[in-house]
């Protein structure tokens, strides 16, 4: 005789702290997957009441005792299905990172999490102490296991939960977007699957949360590894998975889906980071300096993907070395997304601020003191207009210059998030012929002129750098796989290069330290991923 279970996995945003919206989301999300498909359990992603990560508002025993109340009214408010809740819970020997699984009112089970995270962007042993005990809880007569996230990246728990009789493992999650993260996590979890047998049903979350992007990309994968069902990515979805239960094995309903290109991928992060970063910290929208480069007219398309293009305003800002090149540029982008934007000089500023600093100066002020404060004058104009009129402003420097401190401090760094961050230079101009293939807003002028700051005359990027084909694959070895130089030169790269560019990455420490937040997608991102000391003796 065979047994059905239909699990919906809910592939939904939570955001941090926002316990009563979330509450509310799941006694709805839970009304809909019970009246309108029938099903018989639903998952929620990893710690879906408090939003993901909520760090040191765990230390606040006020937010610990809503986030109580908040689980039993959903326990009391949820009838007729299965669910499985994500929230931290206290105990005598601890806070544990669990979920809890009910019906009717009546809790069947909880489950700690057993393997924290702590490296990167994790810090989880902050917060948390690590469970112990399978959690093996019967659905209409199938004994079905837990393990939430990390878990799963190693082969104990789910091994655990097998020898404890689990029939089906579900698992919920809060795995943030990286390039090529969906294809580790399918592998994993096909391994996973193979190692014990048995299907697993993967939630994960999905929105911005500050750096994070949560992509979603929820699976279901069958006893022999195969991906089943995929949720999509970047989207909330209710995605239903039909399972038979017999003497002669489990058995999986199909669905189809596509996973999207790379690019398409970064750029949807871009977007969801932007949008979610705006929106959730109450803001009208966003202005974008536009200097008719690539990295300014990428980071103005995608505040216009993401915002609008009634809510972005584009501020052109030449000084004596504007090209008309650049002017042309900068205007055709504008004009292409049809946002508005404003021609305000910076000459003036520029000026007066070299005029008012000459006798200090001895007369001369030196090149890059001159360049920088240019990029101080613009950052003046971009922060006033952003204090008249509630925007964020969105920088536009990329991770290959941040990495050299190829930026100025409280110059072009200046403002609310940085969309391209963690995006290298050669990336930018893949991503802007990507968008282009949305629809056509980038110029192609744009897309193929060398790269310049124009802060002196005829000015290259060129100049003060190697070339980014160059510069970017030593970024990847040095900074995303922590090679030595020796290992970098070694590949084939100019000793010469290799230790100047090195030298400029820990020269760049205080600079990065300051920097705004921005889209997270390498796996090694400057921020929370990259924490080193300032001051330091160590500069190989």
């Amino acid at each position: 005789m065979s047994q059905t279970l239909r699990i919906v996995l809910a592939q939904s945003d939570f955001p941090v702290g926002d316990i009563q919206k979330n509450t509310e989301k799941h006694i709805h999300l839970a009304r809909i997957a019970h009246e309108e498909l029938k099903a018989d359990v639903i998952v929620f992603p990893e710690l879906s009441l408090t939003g993901y990560p909520p760090e040191d508002l765990l230390y606040r025993k006020d937010f610990l005792a809503e986030t109580a109340r908040a689980l039993d009214t959903c326990r009391r408010s949820i009838h007729d299905i299965f669910c499985i809740i994500g929230h931290p819970q206290i105990t005598p020997k601890g806070l544990y990172n669990s979920c809890s699984i009910f019906l009717n009112g009546e809790t069947l089970g909880y489950y700690a999490k057993q393997r924290l995270p702590n490296e990167g962007v994790f810090d989880e042993h902050r917060y948390f102490i690590p469970g112990k005990e399978p959690c093996i809880v019967p659905m209409k007569g199938i004994p079905v296991g837990i393990v939430i996230c990390e878990d799963l990246w190693h082969p104990g728990p789910a091994i655990q939960a097998a020898e404890h009789g689990a029939k089906l493992l579900l698992s919920p999650n809060a795995s943030p977007f990286e390039i090529n993260k969906h294809e580790r996590r399918q592998k994993v979890l096909s391994a996973r699957a193979r190692t014990t047998a048995l299907p697993i049903l993967y939630t994960n979350l999905v929105g911005g949360q500050d750096e994070f992007v949560y992509d979603g990309g929820s699976l279901a994968i069958d006893g022999s590894g195969k991906v089943c069902h995929c949720a999509g990515f970047f989207k909330e979805s209710l995605t239903a998975v039909d399972l038979t239960f017999s003497k002669d094995g489990t058995t999986m309903s199909h669905g189809t889906f596509e996973v999207p290109s790379q690019p398409e991928r970064i750029h949807s992060a871009l977007v969801m980071g932007t949008r979610d970063y705006v929106h959730r910290n109450n803001l009208t929208g966003a202005l974008v300096g536009v200097s008719g480069g690539i990295d300014s007219a990428l980071t103005l398309a995608v505040a216009v993907d993401a915002l609008g293009k009634d809510n972005v305003t584009a501020v052109i800002m030449p000084s004596r070395y504007t090209s008309e090149l650049s002017m042309e540029e900068a205007v055709a982008v504008s004009k292409n997304l049809g946002v508005r934007y404003d021609i305000i000089s910076v000459e003036p500023l520029f000026e007066s601020t070299l005029q008012t600093l000459e006798p200090h100066l001895r007369n001369s002020a030196p090149e890059i003191v001159a360049q920088n404060i240019q990029a101080r004058c613009r950052a003046i104009v971009l922060m006033a207009l952003s204090n008249q009129s509630g925007k964020i402003v969105l920088t536009t420097g990329n991770r290959s210059e941040m990495a050299v401190g190829y930026t100025t401090l409280y110059g072009d760094m200046a403002g609310g998030f940085a969309v391209l961050k963690d995006i290298p230079k050669t990336l930018v101009y893949q991503l802007g012929r990507h968008r282009n293939g949305i629809s056509s807003v980038i110029p192609e002028r744009t897309l193929t002129r060398a790269p310049t700051a124009e802060l002196s005359p005829g000015q290259k990027d060129s100049d003060s750098l190697p070339a980014y084909d160059i510069l970017d694959p030593i970024l990847e070895r040095y900074l995303n796989h922590e090679e030595s130089a020796d290992q970098i030169i070694a590949s084939g790269y100019s000793p010469e290069t290799v230790q100047r560019v090195i030298s400029l990455i820990h020269q760049s420490e205080y600079k990065r330290r300051q920097a705004p937040p921005g889209v997270r997608i390498n796996h090694r991102a400057f921020g929370r991923d990259r924490r080193y000391p300032l001051t330091s003796g160590w500069k190989k």
